[in-house]
């Protein structure tokens, strides 16, 4: 899954905890352990993560 790979790359480069991403990037701090066990994220969520990903970059 390219989002979870995103976020992993994210997580490692910036020292995050997985509960934190969850929700500073989308107000649900088990979104990554949810995405690891199968989770599907839908378009608007992909579109929000990669969105908060992007932002902290800048």
């Amino acid at each position: 899954m390219e989002l979870l790979r995103m976020i992993d790359r994210y997580l490692k480069a910036s020292l995050m905890p997985e509960t934190k991403f969850g929700r500073l990037a989308v107000n649900d701090p088990r979104l990554v352990s949810d995405l690891r066990k199968g989770r599907e994220p839908g378009p608007e969520m992909i579109a929000r993560v990669t969105a908060f990903i992007k932002g902290q970059s800048a």
